[in-house]
């Protein structure tokens, strides 16, 4: 027998959630959208011996509860992610960008990275794997991956290291697992040489980003999408300023800063990647030439003589 579908919310209680999770962790909610609301608060709110959303806003209400408020917002900032997401995107980042950062940092020999929204940990631990076969040749060399994310049950996830056989599978090359990763049970988890170089911790994007320390490269993949676009403009304002003079900013290939920031310079035919200086500065770290400007083609006169209207 099938369950009854959930019955409609009230304008009120969906008013009251969505401007809880845009206040508290600047994720937009449309109307279009109300049936998330329904999938991953019910279960919330039933566990809690309530019948409906309208209940639990009710009891939020007439006492704030920090427990259930923390709840919803994990409910529904939880996103998907799995190891090297974007293949050709991690390929640029392998091949082009790391090894640019590698030759500007030739003095220092220290990189430092920050993982924005990281959730599980999958995006740091795929570019830790990247970075220990880069160094192999390199040694003295040192780099840190801070990850963060506002879920708490998702930065300790990443802090453990665990995942699935069904996790390891999307994404991670064979290779590469039976290299960095030990079986336990049914589970596999990444070796301990390879935490080192990297700390998680539960961060709000809503706050002030100078305490993470400044960055060399900053990755914040398919999260700005949720955000309004004044969110958006605060976010990459923060993250222009807790970045190298010479670093890059990674994206999602979809998503776009045009019309929200002029601090940052797009990298054609890099897709997702922004960098702080001049494109033809960035070119030339990249090992690229910059791209000629294509001449104008000169248009041709055709001479109307001998034409009649219809």
């Amino acid at each position: 027998m099938n369950n009854p579908a959930p019955p409609a919310l009230q304008p009120q209680t969906f008013e009251y959630l969505r401007d809880l999770l845009k206040r508290t962790s600047g994720l937009m909610v449309t109307t279009e959208k109300t049936y998330l609301l329904q999938s991953r608060l019910l279960p919330i709110a039933r566990r809690r011996g309530m019948q409906n959303l309208d209940q639990m806003v009710a009891s939020l209400k007439m006492k704030p509860d920090k427990g259930l408020t923390d709840e919803i917002i994990e409910a529904m900032t939880t996103n998907e992610t799995y190891f090297f997401r974007d293949d050709k995107a991690f390929k640029q980042l392998r091949e082009n960008i790391l090894p640019a950062l590698l030759k500007a940092r030739e003095g220092s020999r220290k990189i430092r990275i920050w993982s924005a929204a990281s959730s599980t940990g999958q995006e740091a631990y795929s570019m830790a794997m990247i970075f220990d076969e880069l160094l192999a040749a390199r040694p003295g060399w040192a780099y840190e991956i801070v990850g963060t994310d506002i879920s708490p049950a998702a930065v300790e996830r990443a802090r453990r290291g665990e995942y699935s056989a069904f996790e390891v599978q999307r994404g991670l090359p064979i290779k590469l697992l039976m290299k960095y990763f030990s079986q336990t049970g049914q589970n596999w988890t990444i070796k301990d040489e390879m935490k080192r170089n990297i700390s998680f911790r539960v961060f709000n994007l809503h706050d002030s980003f100078m305490p993470l320390g400044r960055f060399d490269l900053i990755v914040c993949r398919n999260v700005l999408i949720y955000f309004d676009d004044n969110d958006k403009r605060k976010v990459l304002t923060g993250m222009k300023g807790v970045l190298a003079a010479d670093g890059y900013l990674f994206l999602g290939s979809s998503e776009t800063i045009l019309g929200l920031s002029t601090e940052f310079t797009i990298v054609p035919s890099f897709p997702g990647f922004y960098s702080t200086v001049p494109l033809e500065e960035t070119y030339n770290r990249l090992g690229f030439a910059l791209p000629a400007a294509r001449p104008l083609t000169p248009m041709k006169v055709v001479s109307t003589e001998g034409f009649s209207r219809g």
